[in-house]
Parts: C-alpha cells; sequence; structure tokens
C-alpha cells in the first residue's frame, strides 16, 4: 500500500495518482468532509468485491457514490423539486440524497462533500466512486488513517493507496434523506441535523 499525506500544493496532483488506482481496479482511502472513506469505481466489479471484503460488508447492501457537480448528480438520479431545493442548499455538504437512478430507477445515493480533495478526485476520475466509510462493518468510524488502518488489521492489505488528510474533525457521517417514496423519508441523521433540513418526513 502506498500512503500520501496530503498539503495544499499537491491536491490536485494526488487526485490524479488516485484517479489512475480507481481507473485501474484499485482501492482508495481518502479523507471527506465527514470522515474517511473508501473509494473504488463501482463499474468495476472485482473492485467492489475488493471493497465490501475489506469492510467486510453484506454485499447486499448499496454504497452511495460521489460525484462533482449538482449537474452531474442529475444525470444519474431523478430529483423532485423537493430533493433538487434541498440539494441547492445543502451540497457540496455533509449531506446524501438517495433518489431513483434515470437508467433503471435503482435507488442511487449521491454525495457531493464539501471537501477540495473529494472534488478534484471526483473531477480526475470522470466518473462516480463509492462514497461508503473506511472501517469495519459494524464498528465506529476512525477519524485518522493510522486508526483506520489498526481497525482493518489484515484487511487494509486491501487498500492500494491511503490519502492521509489528517484527523477529520468533523468525525460525524453525512445525513441521509431518501426520496424513493411519496415523501422524503430520514434513513440516518448525522451531520446535518434533521430539523434543519425543512422537511416533512415520514
Amino acid at each position: 500500500m502506498k500512503r500520501i499525506t496530503l498539503n495544499s500544493t499537491n491536491v490536485e496532483r494526488t487526485a490524479e495518482r488516485a484517479a489512475e488506482v480507481l481507473a485501474g481496479g484499485g482501492v482508495v482511502l481518502y479523507p471527506t468532509d465527514t470522515l474517511y472513506g473508501l473509494a473504488v469505481d463501482p463499474a468495476n466489479a472485482e473492485a467492489v468485491r475488493r471493497l465490501y471484503a475489506v469492510k467486510e460488508r453484506d454485499p447486499q447492501k448499496p454504497v452511495s457514490v460521489i460525484v462533482p457537480s449538482l449537474a452531474v448528480a442529475e444525470s444519474l438520479v431523478a430529483f423532485t423539486p423537493e430533493a433538487r431545493s434541498l440539494a441547492e442548499r445543502f451540497l457540496p455538504g455533509a449531506l446524501t440524497i438517495v433518489a431513483p437512478g434515470r437508467v433503471d430507477g435503482e435507488s442511487i445515493g449521491i454525495r457531493i462533500p464539501d471537501d477540495a480533495f473529494c472534488l478534484a478526485l471526483a473531477r480526475a476520475f470522470g466518473r462516480p466512486f463509492t462514497a461508503t466509510s473506511a472501517n469495519r462493518s459494524g464498528l465506529p468510524a476512525p477519524r485518522t488513517v493510522d486508526a483506520i488502518l489498526e481497525q482493518l488489521d489484515t484487511r487494509a492489505l486491501g487498500i492500494d493507496l491511503a490519502i492521509d488528510g489528517g484527523m477529520r474533525s468533523l468525525g460525524v457521517a453525512s445525513t441521509v434523506i431518501s426520496f424513493m417514496g411519496a415523501h422524503p423519508e430520514a434513513i440516518r441523521e448525522g451531520a446535518i441535523p434533521l430539523a434543519a433540513l425543512g422537511l416533512s418526513l415520514s
């Protein structure tokens, strides 16, 4: 596993390197505006298998994706007017919006983090990449790369590139709201309090 420490001068260069790893089917540990995440190309079945193995995650549980902009998000999912309003107010930010995919109507969780590296990686890769927390399933998500690697133990060998952005000061996962039904549904209250969203939630 290669490890790169982020600084103010290497964000774009590191994002390009991480994009190369994703394109090659690799697994990248990366910082977000909330916690650390694990990235793979969701269109690469073997890479997704590796991701689930690293996390020891139930393969039936889907993962969200990161995109660089609202325009890209709307090319992937169909937002209701209420969902679009929420996205305009809180994205980029610590919010995941689940909406029907434009291709098959299946649910897709969309993240646009308020984080320079994440957005640089999304631009460099040119396609969505996974946005799932860097932890063993069922355990708390650590806030530093060292703590993550320690928690994953031997599973950390499945990570090809670790991007060290320091301790994640927020340390709380994104808030997740689903627009798959007739009314918005709170899946998880995270960094953004549900009361701040101004929604009538089921």
